[in-house]
């Protein structure tokens, strides 16, 4: 599933696309994605773009005609293109531009969501992003937020980096990736890790996906920006993925456990343990 540094990457590949254009046309298929498509996406032709951003893992695009509130899914991933470029399978969304660019989202498996907002309401209202935690990479997380938030979890730390409540974005790599680097163990009870080590773990969270951003996200399986050129940050991937391998810091063996029925990786000699 793309995480926050692939749904900003691709944020950032389309917004020139759309920016201060007007919406054309907009075309779906017969097939639903998560949700069924609404047929007021219709009335968006002739809107005027006004600003595309990310929530979480969402992104807005929003228009004087109203928002529409796009999730990648699984495998979704979202294509700038000509209008002479033929749609292939598994295009189930598109905006075609005044400039004679398209916008198309191609989602295999079709868990992705495209949802319309009407302009009398705020988006942000939305029952998909109205109880969403803090931008990791906003100043509203901090050590002392993450500290308060994590106090009343008995359970596992890195399931508790994964609540979207808690803090947006987060997804399993970069919470297996940014623990390891914080030297904290994935089943760490979540309310027993000290304030000064969650200042740590948020410092490194948020720079860890900065420079994943930077790096044009993670490829795995098929992830590709906007662009179709892959994010080469799984590269400098130091324990996901790297079960049985040496820990770069101590040279011990790498572990593989499963939290919440998603893989989690660590080094068991050099990240510690914190119980209630």
């Amino acid at each position: 599933m793309p995480e926050l540094p692939e749904v900003e990457v691709t944020m950032r590949g389309i917004r020139p696309y759309l920016n201060h254009h007007t919406i054309k046309d907009v075309a779906f298929s017969e097939f639903k994605l998560r949700e069924p498509f609404d047929p007021r996406l219709h009335d968006l032709r002739g809107a005027y773009v006004q600003e595309v951003e990310r929530r979480g893992k969402y992104i807005l695009v929003r228009t004087d005609g109203g928002t529409v509130i796009i999730h990648l899914g699984m495998t979704g991933h979202l294509k700038v293109q000509h209008e002479q470029d033929p749609r292939v399978k598994h295009d189930h969304f598109a905006f075609y531009l005044d400039d004679g660019h398209v916008i198309r989202l191609n989602d295999q498996r079709r868990f992705g969501l495209v949802r319309f907002v009407p302009p009398e309401l705020d988006p942000m209202a939305d029952k998909h992003l109205k109880d969403l935690g803090p931008e990791p990479l906003s100043a509203a997380f901090s050590g002392a937020y993450l500290h308060q938030a994590l106090k009343r979890i008995k359970g596992p730390i890195k399931p508790a980096l994964m609540n979207a409540r808690i803090v947006v974005g987060v997804g399993n790599i970069y919470a297996s990736e940014s623990l390891f680097t914080a030297g904290i163990h994935p089943e760490s009870a979540a309310c027993a890790v000290p304030e000064e080590q969650c200042e740590k773990l948020a410092q490194i969270i948020k720079e860890t996906l900065q420079h994943s951003i930077a790096q044009g996200g993670t490829t795995i399986r098929d992830f590709s920006g906007a662009d179709g050129k892959p994010g080469y940050f799984v590269q400098e991937l130091k324990v996901y993925g790297k079960a049985g391998q040496h820990c770069p810091r101590c040279g011990g063996t790498i572990e593989k456990i499963v939290q919440g029925q998603r893989s989690t990786f660590f080094c068991p000699d050099c990240q510690k343990l914190y119980q209630r």
